[in-house]
C-alpha cells in the first residue's frame, strides 16, 4: 500500500490502460481505503469531518457499502471494528474477490489514515464532485449534439445549470428514493423545532402568531399562494412576512441560537422597485407614513428615527430582486444563486401573473400560468424552501354581495389551486365599506341622509383596520380564518390585541 503522502499527492486513475483509450474517471482508491481504516481504528473520526461525506462519494462500490454499514452501526451506538463488521460482509461477492473479510483487517493494518483523516475525506468528496462534473459535461455535450427531436438550447442550458447547482450543493444527482429512516429523521427534527418554538411553528415563522398557530409556519418545499383583489394589501402582507422571517433569523444569530425559525429571504418583486420596497419596510419599522416619506413631509425627529431604523436593518438578510417580467427559468437561476451564496430559506414572489412562461406556452395564457405554477412548486422542492407567490383574483368577486374570495376566483388557471400546498386569501371589509360612503347632506332638513351617513360611519368604525386571512386550502391541516389588524398608513399587518376577536372558525 502506498504511503500517505503519495495518497494525498497523486489521485490515481480508477484503472490503468495502455494505448490511446479514453481517460478514466478521477478517483483515489488508496485514499478511500486509508480513510475507512482510520474510521475503524477510531470511530470518532466521523465526528470531525468538514464535508458531508456519503457512501455514494466512494468510487469503489465495496468501499461505499463499508462506509454505509459503519454509519448504521455507529447510529446504533455500537463500536465499529473489522471484527464487528465481519458478519455483514461474509457473503459479499466483491469482498470475496479481495480474499474475504480479512480485507477489513488489512484496511487498518498500518493506520496511515489517522495522520490526516480530514484531508482524506476532503479528497474523496472533491473527487466525487469532479466525477459528477464529468457526468454533467458528458450529458451536456450529448444533448447539444442531438438535434433529432428539437433544437432548444435555452432548455438545455437551464437543465445543465440545474445539474451544476446540485453538484455545487454537494448532491450527486442520483435522486434515489430516500429511506423511511431518513424521512422520519427529518419529520422528528421538524417536530422538535415546533416544540422548541412553543408549540406553534414547525417551519419558517411568518412573524404573526395568529397565522403561525393556524398553519404551523411556512414548511420547506411548500408553495403558498397568497391572493387578493387590488387594494387588499397582499403585497404588504408578503413584505411583512419576508421582513419578519429575515429579522427573526438575524436576532437569533446575534443571540447564538442555532436552530432558528427565521431564515434569509429572497424577495422577487416584478411590480415594485427595490427602493419602493425598502421605503415601505423603513416606514413600517419607523412607524411613519410611507406616503409622508415619499413626499418628504417628515420632521427632523422623524428623519432621525428613520435613520436609526435604517442602521438597525443594515444587516437584514433580505435580498430584493426587482427584475421585471422574469421567466420561470430566470427565477430558478437567480434563486439557486441566492441559495448558494446566502443560504436563503424563504422565497417571496410578487406576483405570479407578471411572470413569463416559455415561448411554447405564451400563445395560451392558461397554459402559461399552469407552467409557471408548476415551475414554482418544482423550485420549492428543489431548493427545499417555502415559496410564497402572490396572485391576482378574477373580477367575479366584485359581482357578489359577499366579497370574500373563494378558490374558484383564482385568476386564469385552476392549476394554481392544484399545485399549491396552501392557498391564502386576504380580505379587508373596510375597503368595500369605504367605497359605499353616502354623500353627507348639506342642510339639516335631510334626516334620512344624516341617518344613512351615521349608519355608514358606525359600520366603518366596526370594521376599520380589521383584515381576514382566509386559509382556503391547506395540505397539512384545517382550513379557516385568521383575523388581523392592518395599519394602512404604514402598511403593516399585526396580530389583534388580546380581547379582540382573533379566532379561526371554519371556512365556508
Amino acid at each position: 500500500m502506498a504511503t500517505l503522502p503519495d495518497i494525498l499527492r497523486h489521485p490515481a486513475a480508477a484503472s490503468e490502460s495502455t494505448g490511446p483509450q479514453p481517460r478514466a474517471l478521477p478517483a483515489n482508491l488508496d485514499a478511500e481505503a486509508a480513510f475507512l481504516g482510520a474510521v475503524m481504528i477510531d470511530n470518532r473520526v466521523l465526528e470531525e469531518l468538514a464535508v458531508p461525506l456519503r457512501a455514494d462519494h466512494f468510487f469503489e462500490p465495496l468501499h461505499g457499502r463499508i462506509f454505509d454499514r459503519i454509519n448504521l452501526q455507529i447510529d446504533k451506538q455500537m463500536v465499529v471494528t473489522p471484527v464487528t463488521l465481519k458478519p455483514f460482509f461474509e457473503a459479499d461477492p466483491a469482498m470475496a474477490e479481495l480474499g474475504g473479510t480479512s480485507y477489513l483487517a488489512r484496511l487498518t493494518a498500518d493506520g496511515q489514515g489517522l495522520l490526516a483523516p480530514r484531508e482524506l475525506a476532503q479528497q474523496i468528496y472533491d473527487l466525487a464532485l469532479l466525477r459528477e462534473l464529468v457526468s454533467v459535461g458528458r450529458e451536456l455535450v450529448e444533448g447539444a449534439l442531438d438535434t433529432s427531436e428539437a433544437v432548444e438550447p435555452m432548455l438545455q442550458i437551464e437543465s445543465a445549470e440545474a445539474a451544476l447547482f446540485k453538484v455545487a450543493e454537494g448532491a450527486t444527482g442520483q435522486n434515489e428514493a430516500e429511506s423511511f429512516r431518513g424521512a422520519t429523521g427529518k419529520a422528528l427534527s421538524m417536530i422538535e423545532m415546533a416544540i422548541n418554538s412553543g408549540g406553534h411553528v414547525s417551519g419558517k415563522t411568518t412573524g404573526l402568531t395568529s397565522i403561525n398557530e393556524k398553519v404551523g409556519g411556512l414548511h420547506d418545499s411548500d408553495l403558498i399562494i397568497l391572493a387578493g383583489r387590488p387594494g387588499m394589501g397582499k403585497s404588504s402582507l408578503a413584505t411583512n412576512i419576508a421582513f419578519n422571517c429575515a429579522d427573526r433569523w438575524l436576532r437569533d444569530k446575534r443571540d447564538g441560537i442555532e436552530k432558528s425559525v427565521g431564515a434569509p429571504v429572497a424577495l422577487f418583486s416584478l411590480e415594485m422597485s427595490s427602493d419602493q420596497l425598502a421605503t415601505r419596510i423603513l416606514a413600517e419599522q419607523a412607524g411613519i407614513s410611507s406616503e409622508a416619506l415619499r413626499m418628504g413631509k417628515i420632521s427632523r425627529d422623524d428623519f432621525q428615527q428613520l435613520s436609526y431604523a435604517s442602521q438597525r436593518l443594515a444587516e437584514l438578510p433580505l435580498y430584493i430582486d426587482d427584475t421585471p417580467a422574469l421567466s420561470v427559468a430566470a427565477l430558478r437561476t437567480r434563486a439557486r444563486r441566492l441559495k448558494r451564496r446566502h443560504d436563503i430559506g424563504l422565497i417571496v414572489l410578487d406576483y405570479l401573473q407578471l411572470m413569463q412562461g416559455s415561448q411554447r406556452s405564451q400563445d395560451n395564457r392558461v397554459n402559461e400560468i399552469s407552467e409557471i405554477s408548476r415551475g414554482l412548486k418544482t423550485l420549492a422542492k428543489e431548493l427545499q424552501v417555502p415559496v410564497i407567490a402572490l396572485s391576482q383574483l378574477s373580477r367575479a368577486v366584485e359581482q357578489r354581495e359577499d366579497k370574500r374570495p373563494m378558490l374558484s376566483d383564482l385568476r386564469e388557471s385552476g392549476s394554481i389551486e392544484q399545485d399549491a400546498d396552501m392557498v391564502w386569501f386576504i380580505f379587508r371589509e373596510d375597503y368595500y365599506v369605504a367605497s359605499r360612503e353616502p354623500k353627507m347632506p348639506v342642510g339639516d332638513g335631510d334626516m334620512k341622509g344624516h341617518e344613512a351617513h351615521a349608519a355608514w360611519q358606525a359600520e366603518m368604525e366596526r370594521v376599520y383596520g380589521l383584515a381576514e386571512l382566509i386559509v382556503a386550502k391547506q395540505r397539512h391541516g384545517a382550513t379557516g380564518k385568521v383575523r388581523l389588524r392592518f395599519e394602512p398608513k404604514i402598511t403593516r399587518f399585526s396580530d389583534l390585541a388580546e380581547g379582540e376577536y382573533a379566532g379561526g372558525g371554519g371556512y365556508d
